[in-house]
């Protein structure tokens, strides 16, 4: 790619972004939105890191994880367990990447 086809690349991408995002910032009043509309876009962004985060928990090199022996699936399994129980962020990240690195480092999955 070159430089210009890079720079092409990001203004196109800022305009694409811009009008997409300013289209529910620009006007002056409240765009009339459903209330069914309203209640769903609530989900959107769990509904968003659960898509990009599941397929990095279950997949390794484009294809299904075949072994139980992954450190993801433990720590994904003690981070809801931590959150399940406590309802604490922090705790649920740390519990998560803890059990992993003990997993990876401690035995050498």
């Amino acid at each position: 790619m070159t430089t210009a086809q890079a720079i092409l690349a990001i203004v196109g991408l800022a305009l694409i972004t811009l009008l997409t995002r300013g289209f529910f910032i620009l006007p002056d009043r409240d765009l009339p939105i459903p209330g069914w509309l309203r209640e769903g876009l609530r989900y959107a962004p769990v509904g968003a890191l659960a898509a990009v985060v599941t397929p990095d928990i279950i997949m390794a090199h484009g294809e299904l994880v075949r072994t139980w022996r992954d450190p993801r699936l433990f720590g994904t399994a003690a981070a809801v367990a931590w959150f399940a129980w406590r309802r604490d962020m922090l705790g649920t990240i740390v519990t998560g990447t803890a059990t992993m690195l003990v997993l990876r480092q401690g035995l050498g999955w």
